[in-house]
């Protein structure tokens, strides 16, 4: 039997896993990861511990495919990267390090974009070839596969849609240091932020109001529970999240747009407004792309990873 690695390297721990290669999980387990010293213990440990994890479960390095890792960062043609500004590494040369303390083929992707295919592979949209992951949390990240291949681009920064400008008009700046981007108006703090400005320009009245400081999951408690000024809000965040996807369609013409992180725990509701608008939005066969909400949670890095060690072994 063959088996794969995965690997979803974070800022606070590192997730792992071993699979078969049907996409069975053997065994997952995560450490802590140590960024001391501009993080130059974090390679060695992850190679020790899955060393340890394939010895403990008693499979032989010549029937593993190889080791598919998720890095928080963009991932170069060579399988490096140039910063992690959350590790603290500078230039680091992922593939080839981890290759020398593993033995094993080593495959590092940008973590969104495997996340993107593990959720393809065996979450939400599994069976299909052709999705879009839109992760909506602190941030807005996103991840896209074509025919089963992960789309980088030249530089790691394909699938960033958290930073498409979506209005001209925006005057507060986004992390990036641009404004109007998406991920100022689709993320938690987005939505946050979205909900703190009709308060101030609307009289109406709202539960919201009675909150010292709104999130995102108080303005879609107060949606689905009818509250007039969240519905507004939920309508207004989904709309602009619904036109950037229909650019990203126009683009790639996916069969399903995964949608996850925290703001996905809000469920269907936020499903179910973002297709109305998006097929408002877009033309022809593009109308048929689904909405789907992730479904393999924090584990979907560990499965994108296993996943790209099969595909490209």
């Amino acid at each position: 039997m063959k088996y794969a690695v995965g690997v979803d390297l974070g800022g606070t721990t590192v997730k792992q896993g071993i699979f078969t290669a049907d996409g069975e999980l053997v065994t997952k387990w995560e450490i802590r990861t140590r960024k001391q010293e501009n993080g130059k213990y974090i390679l060695s440990d992850i190679a020790a511990s899955v060393n340890e994890a394939l010895e403990k479960n008693k499979i032989k390095k010549e029937d593993v495919l190889g080791i598919g890792m998720g890095v928080p960062g963009a991932i170069q043609p060579d399988g490096s990267v140039d910063v992690c500004v959350n590790l603290g590494w500078g230039k680091v040369q992922v593939k080839e390090e981890m290759e020398q303390y593993t033995g094993l083929p080593v495959y590092p992707a940008n973590d969104a974009n495997i996340a993107a295919l593990g959720e393809m592979w065996q979450g939400g949209g599994k069976g299909c070839h052709n999705a879009v992951m839109v992760t909506l949390g602190t941030g807005v990240g996103g991840g896209i596969i074509v025919d089963g291949k992960i789309i980088a681009g030249t530089s790691g920064f394909g699938g960033e849609i958290g930073h498409m400008k979506m209005r001209s008009d925006e005057t507060e700046v986004c992390g990036c240091g641009k404004t109007g981007c998406l991920e100022q108006y689709a993320s938690a703090t987005g939505v946050a932020r979205m909900a703190r400005r009709t308060l101030e320009k609307t009289d109406l009245p709202s539960v919201l109001r009675n909150t010292d400081r709104v999130t995102a999951k108080d303005v879609f408690d107060a949606a689905k529970a009818g509250d007039q000024l969240g519905v507004q809000i939920v309508e207004e965040v989904c709309d602009i999240l619904a036109l950037a996807l229909s650019y990203v369609s126009c683009v790639c013409d996916p069969e399903v747009f995964i949608i996850g992180g925290g703001v996905s725990k809000a469920g269907t509701i936020l499903t179910d407004t973002i297709q109305k608008y998006y097929t408002d939005n877009v033309f022809g066969g593009l109308k048929k792309a689904g909405f789907v909400l992730a479904t393999l949670g924090n584990d979907a890095g560990i499965y994108g990873g296993a996943k790209l060690a099969i595909s490209e072994s």
